[in-house]
């Protein structure tokens, strides 16, 4: 008798090339989250499950998303801090629905479209999260924040292809290629700036002062909301010399700007981190950081300073480090852990 796997359907090409290969070896049943993003994909996905002669369900989490993924984007903004909120939805949404689903389902795994892949380390009894094959595609560095037992009920059926290969694969099956979703689903033609004053109290989104290192006033911003660490345009700043945002103090509205060689910095501590390869660390240890999904990894030493909270120094100054974003830490590729950049 084949084991029964639910599979996350976007009606997009990756998630409907993994629910096909799913079904060489599986049952296999469809599922759409609805999130209540700004482009309903609803119809795409169960069209697809159709297409694949399987059975299809649709589950309304718009609710859930907005309490702890949106209400947190818009929170971390308000304080300063440029948010992650894929990492959050990941972990605290998607995962979450879906293995409470597969339980109802009498589902043994759960599935999505992910580039990534999930081990069983013998030696440590861990689940291990991977890069997946594809370097430029992979999506470990979101998925940093699962646990122990969601990894365990997981399959990742894009782990040992790249995306052109998907992209094969689906031309086969005769599943046509939809444009790329958005960079933040919930977030139209990603207008942060439009969403986040539907959301934010006036309050904070008050102007401010803009200051140098020595805070001399340059100019005024529109709301700390709207910039973030590294940020050069948009500044609205006439000196004469590229100035980007090296701070933001959000006790006193204050943007604090300064020179590209001012946003270079070769430390950071990481809070709540998220142990996936080992149970906590125990000793500083050498490994591959990673400070930002676009960002290439880099040589770091990190230093435990309690369960879930640790320093981080890397070898070679770093652009850009940016409050309120995830750092993953890696061994090759072995995702050790992830937590949030102070």
């Amino acid at each position: 008798m084949k084991k029964k796997v639910l599979i996350g359907m976007s009606g997009g090409v990756d998630s409907s090339v993994a629910a096909s290969l799913l079904k060489e070896r599986y049952e296999v049943i469809g599922i759409h989250l609805n999130l209540g993003c700004a482009l309903d994909t609803k119809e795409d996905a169960r069209s697809m499950a159709s297409k694949l002669d399987i059975p299809f369900y649709s589950l309304n989490l718009k609710r859930e998303f907005e309490k702890k993924v949106i209400d947190y984007f818009v929170r971390e903004y308000s304080k300063g801090r440029t948010p992650n909120p894929c990492v959050v939805c990941n972990k605290k949404i998607k995962f979450k629905a879906l293995l409470k689903k597969a339980k109802e389902l009498k589902a043994d795994y759960i599935a999505t479209g992910h580039y990534a892949k999930v081990a069983y380390n013998k030696k440590r009894k861990r689940y291990l999260l991977k890069k997946g094959r594809d370097k430029k595609k992979d999506q470990s560095y979101v998925l940093c924040g699962l646990d122990q037992k969601q990894l365990e009920h997981t399959l990742f059926p894009l782990a040992n292809l790249t995306k052109e290969e998907v992209k094969e694969k689906a031309k086969e099956l005769g599943i046509h290629n939809r444009p790329a979703s958005q960079e933040i689903c919930f977030v139209l033609n990603t207008d942060y700036h439009g969403f986040l004053k539907t959301r934010m109290s006036t309050n904070r989104l008050k102007e401010g002062l803009i200051v140098d290192r020595k805070e001399k006033i340059l100019g005024r911003h529109k709301g700390i909301a709207f910039y973030t660490i590294g940020q050069r345009r948009g500044l609205g700043i006439a000196t004469g010399k590229p100035l980007y945002v090296i701070a933001i103090d959000s006790g006193r509205d204050v943007i604090v700007v300064g020179s590209e060689k001012e946003i270079l910095k070769d430390e950071l501590i990481a809070r709540d981190v998220n142990w996936v390869a080992i149970d906590r660390l125990k000793k500083p240890i050498k490994v591959r950081a990673k400070i930002r999904y676009q960002y290439r990894v880099a040589d770091a030493l990190i230093t435990p300073l309690s369960i879930s909270r640790v320093k981080v120094k890397f070898e070679r100054p770093q652009r850009a480090i940016t409050p309120g974003q995830a750092v993953v830490f890696y061994d090759k590729d072995i995702v050790l852990g992830g937590g949030w950049i102070c």
